[in-house]
Formats: structure tokens, sequence, C-alpha cells
């Protein structure tokens, strides 16, 4: 049984030079029919549960137009909506406009994810994206007169970036006065633009003061740093994320969209071909007991806070001290054990997957 539920919407109006993630170009015939489809999946899947996070991510579910978003709005009607639900959408700052905004409003949208990625021009050109930072304020001025939790993307780690740049990135972002911050290293991905240029990603050492340099920053204007990747302000952490770190069950919808339902983790096919025709799974993993446990600390460690002792006992029946080598890793320092919770040493958590990789199989 879940709460939470993931749509992917992967149209987009043009491709990031970074972007690995399924998309395609908007096209207004495959958009129809992809929504025909996801209502079709949804159908089939769906058990009726009252449902408390949804995330519409993409590709840009903002390139869709004021006449299919009403149509998507309509397929997630579906779903039992609870009371204080938290409701996210993507979107990008040229493809959002007072009447989408408040058709997200009317249709229970809470919380706005917009990907910013950089302030500076010459940053936003190598990204392949189609905004500047005038455009980035016009817009969430606008959101912000009727949905106030928002949420900026900030890529970080560009070839040729300063640290003084990333600086001028995060004033003019913590200007905006928003709720949320998502930061991540810049990444050479397979098919990607950027791969095929033959970029390559800057060095570690650039790369970690450039994170200490966020962390700081952010934390002294009043952020919580709260997940490896993730600040917000005081309540207003990511709900769904937390579902995914807390390793607790959701529905995923749509192409490439991945769920995790009945001890079941699968991913949807990447071809829109095969969706139409409704060959909606790609791959399917049943999980053991011990694999459940081992995504159990994968993902709880990436939490800042870590995870409580007495909730894994009652959640897995198991002490979670006896498991892998925890007590090794708190020993040499690199888990803390604070009593209630075990957590990932704060100076250790730049180099935190090379702590994960303990708990990956035995």
């Amino acid at each position: 049984m879940t709460n939470s539920v993931y749509i992917h919407i992967p149209f987009c109006q043009s491709i990031c030079s970074y972007c690995a993630f399924t998309k395609f170009f908007y096209n207004e015939k495959q958009v129809d029919l992809y929504l025909d489809s996801l209502k079709k999946e949804i159908q089939e899947k769906y058990k009726g549960e009252i449902i408390k996070t949804i995330y519409i991510g993409g590709g840009t579910p903002s390139s869709l137009n004021i006449n299919e978003l009403k149509k998507l709005f309509e397929i997630i009607k579906i779903f039992k909506l609870s009371n204080d639900l938290e409701f996210t959408i993507e979107v990008n700052p040229e493809s959002i406009d007072e009447e989408k905004i408040k058709l997200f409003k009317t249709n229970k949208v809470n919380r706005i994810s917009m990907g910013v990625e950089s302030t500076i021009n010459e940053n936003l050109k190598y990204l392949k994206r189609n905004h500047d930072f005038k455009l980035v304020k016009e817009k969430i001025n606008l959101i912000k007169k009727y949905i106030t939790n928002i949420n900026i993307d900030l890529i970080y780690g560009l070839k040729n970036q300063t640290l003084k740049d990333l600086v001028y990135d995060i004033d003019n972002i913590l200007s905006l006065d928003i709720t949320h911050i998502s930061t991540y290293s810049l990444m050479i991905e397979d098919n990607t633009y950027l791969k095929i240029m033959k970029e390559e990603n800057i060095s570690e050492d650039l790369d970690y003061e450039m994170y200490e340099l966020i962390i700081n920053k952010l934390k002294k204007s009043g952020f919580n740093h709260y997940e490896i990747s993730n600040f917000s302000k005081p309540g207003y952490e990511a709900k769904h994320n937390l579902v995914y770190w807390n390793n607790l069950p959701y529905y995923g919808f749509g192409v490439s969209a991945s769920g995790y339902l009945d001890n079941c983790r699968y991913t949807n096919t990447l071809s829109l071909k095969k969706y139409f025709e409704g060959n909606y799974l790609d791959n399917q993993e049943i999980l053991s007991d011990k694999d459940i446990i081992s995504y159990a600390l994968i993902l709880g460690f990436r939490k800042i806070s870590g995870i409580n002792k007495s909730e894994f006992f009652k959640r897995y029946k198991v002490n979670i001290l006896d498991l892998y080598n925890i007590r090794d890793l708190i020993k040499s320092g690199l888990i803390i054990d604070n009593g209630p919770n075990l957590l990932i040493s704060y100076d250790k958590i730049y180099v935190e997957n090379s702590i994960l990789i303990n708990f990956v199989g035995e």
C-alpha cells in the first residue's frame, strides 16, 4: 500500500545539454496519445489508496499547452486525495504563464519546482537553457501570487565556473525568497550533448570547495540541510522526496517512471511506441528481505538526520547495529550514533557514496 504518486511527462520544447533523462521534443499528436496511455496505465494499476504526495516531473510538464494540462488534471482526478496533499509540478521559466499557474492552483498543486540551474547567461547557454535571470524573477513573482512553496534547482561544477560565479548564483537565488533549493553537481553523462562534445567533469577538489560553499551560504541564510543535495526553510522539506529516502512505496506512472510497490522495484519502458501499445513495464526487481534492508540503509543515510534506530527495528524487525559492518563504521567515525539515530558524520557527507557502498550486497 502506498500514498505517493510520481508521474513522468517526457516532453520538452528544447533539450538541455546535460540531460540524460528520458525526453522527447514536444509533439501535439504524441502528447495526446501519451495522455490517453497514461490514463489507461493509472486506471489499470491504481488500487484506490488515499494519496498524500503527487510529483509530476519530466521532461518539462509545463511544456504542455493549457488544454493538454487540463486533460492531465482530469486524469489525476482518478486519485483519492488526502486533505494534507503535497502536490508538486516541475516548470521551466519560459513555458509557464499566469493561465497555467491558475490551472495548477485550481487543481490543488501547492508546490512548484523550477529548473533555473544558473543565473549567469554564459552558463545558461552552455546548459542550452532558454531563459535569463530577469525572466526567472518575473515568473517567480507571478507564481507567488498563487503558490508560495517553491523549489529552485541549481547546477554547479560547470566548465570554467569559479567560486565567485557560484556565490553570484546563490545570492541571486536567495534574493527570490523561495522555500527550497535543490543543488546538483554537473555530471557529464552518456547520451547527452556535453558527452558528445567530449566535455569533462571539473576536478574533485573544486567540486568539494563548491559543495562546502553552498552548504555554508545556505545554512547561514536560514536553510536546513536535510538531505545530501537538498535545503529547505524550516517546515518546507519535500514530503514526496522523503518518501524515496525513507524507502517507502510509491507509484511510478509514465514512460521511464520508476516505482516501488509490494517489495518490487520497477521501471517503465523508455519507448513511446511500447507505452502507447500498453506495454508499460521495462523491468522489475523482486526484493529479498536483505535487498529491502540494503535499500533502506543506502537511501536513509542520504538524510542528514540519518536513520532512527527504533523506527528501523519496528519496521524491519532487526537491530540496525547488527547489520553489515555498521559497528566498525561507527568505531572509525564514518557513522555517528547520537542515541536515537545513526547518521553519516557531517564532515564525511561529500564522500558519502564511498560509505554507502558498504551496504550494497554482502
